[in-house]
């Protein structure tokens, strides 16, 4: 079910203010109540992809006593997109609802 969603979700865990990648990882653990417990193989890829698609930006840091981390932020062009996907969402999970609902609005 998350395949096609994946792009969505990063972009909300970043709605909040930049974060590294392991933080976003985290993100979307906490706000999903571990639903989505998403590998880094998943969740770095689909960071590169929202940023050669103009989502995303990122710059490399180095916190004092700590590692180099790579910071994502979402641009003007990610929070619009953010937005896009959130109207599409919910006409798509309101037509899902009313079909497992039998025909009636959901919650039944």
């Amino acid at each position: 079910m998350l395949k096609g969603h994946l792009d969505a979700i990063v972009l909300a865990a970043l709605e909040a203010g930049p974060a590294h990648g392991y933080a976003i990882i985290e993100t979307i653990r906490t706000r999903s109540a571990s639903t989505f417990d998403l590998p880094e193989g998943t969740v770095y890829p689909a960071l590169h992809r929202l940023e050669q698609a103009g989502l995303l930006s990122s710059a490399w840091t180095t916190p004092s006593g700590g590692r180099r981390r790579r910071i994502y932020s979402l641009t003007r062009t990610g929070a619009a997109a953010l937005a896009a996907r959130r109207k599409a969402w919910g006409r798509f999970s309101h037509a899902v609802d009313t079909l497992l609902g039998g025909g009636r609005a959901w919650p039944a």
